[in-house]
C-alpha cells in the first residue's frame, strides 16, 4: 500500500460533513463497541479475498489457514447478528420514544432482511470453503475468493446502513446499564485461543478511547490471559495468515 502525500490546501474554509452534525452517533460505549466490529469483520473478509488470490490452488496447508479464519470471522459475525437480533434491539425499543418507534420498526425490519441475507451468504461461504480443501484446485480456490469478496462487500453495505440510520438512535437512546445487560446476555460459542484472536484483530486499529473501553469490558481473567499468553497467540496467528505482523 502506498502513502500518499496532500498537499495543504489554499483556502482554510472547514469542509461540510457529509451527513449533519446531529445525526452522528454519540462515542458512547456501545457505539463503539459495534464500529469497531464493524471495522474488523470487513477487514478480515476483504483481506482473505486478497490472500486467497495469491494461495496455490493445491496448497493444503495454506488453504487451510484461509478457510479456518474465514470460518472464525463468520462465525463473529453471525454471533453478532444474534446478539443484535435477541438483545440489542428489543432493548433499544424499551426506551425509544412513542413518535420514533414506527419508524424505527422500518429500520429494524430492513436490518433483518438484510443481516438474514447476510447470514445465509456466510454459510454458503463455508460450503466453498470446504469445496477447496476437498478439490484442491484452482477453480475451487478462485470460488473461495470470489465469496470472501461478495461477503466483503455485502458487510460493507450492511454495515455502512446500520452505521447511519441505527446506530444513531441507539447512541441517543439506549443507557450504559441497558448495553452493560446486552453485553452479559450475549452467547459467546468461541475458543479461548479464538476469543484472544479475535480480540486482537479488534483492537489491531482501533482508537485510544475504543480499545481502553473494549478493554475495560472484559473480565479480570480475560484481560490476564491477554496479557499473559494472547497477545502472542494473536501475533503468531496474524503472521502465519498474512506473513507480516499485525499493525499495532
Amino acid at each position: 500500500m502506498t502513502a500518499a502525500v496532500l498537499a495543504r490546501p489554499a483556502s482554510t474554509t472547514v469542509p461540510t460533513p457529509r451527513v449533519p452534525a446531529e445525526s452522528l452517533p454519540r462515542r458512547t460505549a456501545a457505539i463503539g463497541y459495534q464500529e469497531v466490529v464493524h471495522r474488523m469483520v470487513r477487514r478480515e473478509f476483504h483481506l482473505l479475498a486478497e490472500l486467497a488470490s495469491w494461495a496455490q490452488g493445491d496448497d493444503v496447508q495454506r488453504a487451510g489457514e484461509l478457510t479456518r479464519h474465514a470460518d472464525l470471522i463468520a462465525r463473529v459475525v453471525l454471533q453478532h447478528h444474534a446478539t443484535e437480533r435477541a438483545h440489542l434491539w428489543p432493548a433499544l425499543f424499551r426506551h425509544l420514544p412513542a413518535e420514533e418507534q414506527e419508524a424505527a420498526r422500518e429500520l429494524v425490519a430492513d436490518w433483518t432482511t438484510r443481516a438474514s441475507l447476510l447470514d445465509h451468504a456466510l454459510r454458503d461461504l463455508s460450503t466453498v470453503a470446504r469445496q477447496w480443501a476437498v478439490a484442491q484446485t484452482v477453480s475451487a480456490r478462485d470460488g473461495f475468493a470470489r465469496a470472501c469478496t461478495r461477503v466483503a462487500d455485502s458487510i460493507d453495505a450492511h454495515t455502512a446502513d446500520e452505521e447511519l440510520r441505527l446506530l444513531p438512535l441507539v447512541a441517543r437512546h439506549l443507557p450504559d446499564a441497558e448495553w452493560s445487560a446486552v453485553c452479559r446476555a450475549a452467547r459467546n460459542g468461541l475458543s479461548g485461543r479464538e476469543q484472544m484472536i479475535v480480540l486482537g484483530l479488534a483492537l489491531e486499529d482501533a482508537c485510544a478511547l475504543d480499545r481502553a473501553r473494549l478493554m475495560a469490558g472484559l473480565s479480570p481473567a480475560v484481560r490476564t490471559a491477554w496479557r499473559v499468553v494472547g497477545h502472542r497467540t494473536f501475533r503468531a496467528a496474524v503472521v502465519r495468515l498474512r506473513g507480516a505482523p499485525p499493525a499495532a
